[in-house]
């Protein structure tokens, strides 16, 4: 597709044809094919910005480079390179995303070469079919924004940058002259807006056998606050994620906000550096089982959870009954926390119910819970001289077990600790330091040393993570759980009341769990200007947005395989099934092609009522005997037709309609209406076929 040497040096035009090199000053009008190809490369920027976070920072700076080298050659007038640079920025580009991923292939991979080879083919733009293959590659571009985020922002940035194509893509089939950009885009909107009943049918009805552009993560990272272990004291600063993890609406009157524990994983075994989720030696028989009893009135709640990558259902605690879940089952481990067979990586929504009012574990010294007072053999002397103190000055024994955790509370509230989300790096010592030193730090630190504390002391205790608290949304009634909401508390083993939930983080920092002082992640410039201006306008939009959000998660997102059941149901179908669901797509497909032919039917008897009127004047005068092409315009008919019967009254009266049905079609400013004119058409006086 190169040029053959020694011709000129040419220019590319992306919707055909190839025009000497010229170079435009600055305020001249560009020609169509400069202006055309400035607009698909806004395009394409706009495309690949929206993945800016999702590439690696020299695929973005490879890609403007390359956009903007392009931008200067269709400005000047300037040839596109040849083929020796786009080789080599296509080896370099394979060489650092094998640097970059170990790997061509898979998501991350892939879409880092997918989108620097959009960037590559704007330098090869000669021929319309050069500039089909970019439109097609930028909707493939489009695609793969959907394997990040389904979210309502990038719906919208996609919806402009569909639009901006689809615009280029009408422009590039209209090569004739100059039509205005606005053109194309009004026709592309009309295509978006005719093909949108064509997506919502196949949106309904499509069978969904995965989740919407379901594919795996390439890692078990998700965007979860919690993980499957807690390593103390390696996190100088947190940096908190406002980002949204849960959506609750509850059936009645909501529990207190300092009372909305959400129940994650529960870290048991202990390193002296990392906490994990119990790995007992003991016999199935002898292991710790739930023995949860619940009492009183059960809180009923919605949960819709956003994907994670992990097993985890987060309900509050404690919640007696499986959630009800669509298409798999949860099940409770011992521990009261509730899993599924597989990981969450979708947006899920589950029915559930909760027991403020519970009791679980042992109520009796049990072998298993030595798991739960073992510590790490040298580490954290001090916190050990510290258990030892408490043991003299309150009693040792399970009978002074409450006492004793009172005591380490007494403590953290009169101690002089702080909750602050810049406590520094901690030493090995974590707990000592913890106690004895920083004297601050925020939940994991406190919960990790105070089971410490307390396994010092012989009473069995763990790590509970999970969510804690909330905010509720006026708008739409929910009560929004941010990934900044993410907490550590602990849980204690009393004889004759087995586990109870003791958060040593409300002794140091009340406002932690209550509706006061809760934490929040720094806002952006224009969201502190805004706030700083208008607070309560600043907390409505959040408000909007968030319940905005939240309707779009209900309604398209959370659209699934038994919403699309339950949609035939209403439909009448008694036990609905996939083999429902693909007739009625058929039968729909049928419906819909029955009325396009229908459609077509009409519209073929209706085209163009300028041209069928021609035609019954030029039948009707070939009648009479005038033998007339089928092409003619109705200006050489009327020349005809005053040759053919003279100087009548005929003659000079169809002479005279011809030419107003021309004027009327090719006039802006014709003053006879068509109406008019197929009226005048019945009342001329045609002579009969046999006395012309």
């Amino acid at each position: 597709m190169n040029s053959a040497p020694g011709r000129p040096k040419l220019n590319s035009h992306p919707l055909g044809g190839q025009r000497p090199a010229q170079r435009w000053s600055v305020g001249a009008t560009l020609p169509r094919d400069t202006r055309d190809t400035l607009f698909l490369l806004a395009v394409i920027a706009w495309v690949v910005a929206m993945q800016i976070g999702h590439i690696p920072w020299w695929c973005t700076a490879l890609t403007a480079g390359v956009l903007a080298w392009r931008t200067v050659l269709a400005l000047k007038g300037l040839p596109l390179p040849g083929w020796a640079w786009r080789m080599g920025l296509l080896a370099l580009t394979l060489g650092a995303t094998w640097a970059t991923h170990q790997t061509l292939l898979g998501r991350d991979a892939g879409v880092t070469l997918i989108v620097v080879l959009l960037a590559l083919k704007t330098l090869e733009l000669r021929a319309r079919r050069d500039a089909f293959v970019v439109f097609f590659l930028a909707f493939f571009t489009l695609l793969t924004h959907f394997f990040y985020s389904q979210s309502l922002l990038t719906a919208a940035g996609i919806l402009i940058a569909l639009l901006g194509l689809l615009t280029a893509l009408v422009n590039a089939h209209m090569p004739v002259g100059r039509p205005p950009l606005a053109q194309a885009a009004r026709i592309a909107g009309g295509m978006a807006l005719l093909g949108a009943p064509i997506m919502l049918v196949l949106f309904m009805l499509f069978p969904r056998m995965s989740p919407l552009w379901g594919i795996p993560n390439d890692g078990m990272t998700g965007r979860s606050g919690l993980s499957g272990q807690m390593r103390v004291g390696q996190i100088a600063e947190l940096v908190l994620d406002d980002s949204i993890a849960l959506r609750v609406r509850f059936d009645g009157e909501p529990p207190p906000q300092r009372d909305l524990y959400f129940r994650g994983p529960v870290l048991t075994d202990f390193d002296g550096v990392e906490w994990r989720p119990l790995r007992s030696g003991f016999p199935a028989h002898m292991e710790l089982q739930a023995n949860l009893q619940v009492s009183g009135e059960p809180v009923r709640y919605e949960v819709t959870m956003e994907p994670h990558q992990r097993p985890w259902l987060f309900l509050l605690e404690a919640a007696a009954r499986a959630p009800q879940l669509l298409n798999t089952q949860a099940f409770m481990t011992p521990e009261l926390q509730w899993l599924t067979r597989r990981p969450m990586n979708e947006l899920v929504r589950y029915r559930a119910e909760s027991h403020p009012v519970f009791r679980h574990g042992p109520l009796t010294t049990a072998v298993a819970l030595q798991d739960q007072i073992e510590l790490p053999a040298g580490y954290n002397p001090r916190t050990l001289m510290l258990a030892q103190q408490l043991r003299r000055e309150v009693g040792a024994g399970p009978a002074f077990s409450e006492a004793l955790v009172n005591a380490a509370l007494q403590r953290l509230r009169t101690g002089g600790y702080t909750y602050t989300l810049e406590p520094g790096v901690y030493g090995q010592h974590t707990a000592d330091e913890f106690w004895f030193d920083k004297r601050e730090g925020f939940c994991e630190h406190i919960a990790s040393s105070f089971v410490i504390l307390m396994r010092a002391l012989d009473i069995p205790a763990r790590i509970v993570t999970g969510y804690q608290g909330g905010e509720l949304n006026a708008v739409d009634g929910f009560w929004t759980v941010r990934q900044r909401d993410a907490h550590a508390w602990t849980e204690v083993w009393l004889q004759g009341q087995g586990w109870v939930r003791v958060d040593p983080t409300s002794a140091v920092a009340p406002g932690r769990t209550g509706s006061l002082e809760r934490l929040r992640a720094p806002e952006g410039a224009l969201a502190g200007a805004i706030r700083t201006l208008n607070p309560d306008l600043s907390a409505q939009l959040r408000a909007v947005w968030d319940a905005v959000n939240n309707r779009w998660n209900q309604w398209v997102l959370n659209y699934t395989q038994g919403k699309q059941l339950d949609l035939l149901k209403n439909l009448g179908f008694k036990s609905p099934s996939w083999t429902d669901l693909a007739y009625v797509l058929m039968a729909v497909v049928v419906l819909v092609s029955l009325a396009g032919a229908a459609w077509t039917l009409w519209e073929r008897q209706q085209h163009d009522p300028w041209l069928r009127l021609l035609q019954r004047a030029r039948q009707r005068l070939h009648k009479l005997g005038l033998n007339n092409a089928h092409n003619l315009p109705p200006r050489t008919l009327a020349a005809q037709a005053q040759q053919r019967f003279g100087d009548t009254p005929f003659s000079h009266s169809v002479t005279q309609w011809l030419l107003k049905l021309e004027n009327q079609r090719y006039s802006r400013e014709s003053p006879v209406s068509l109406a008019t004119l197929q009226r005048e058409y019945k009342q001329l006086a045609w002579p009969k076929e046999g006395n012309q």
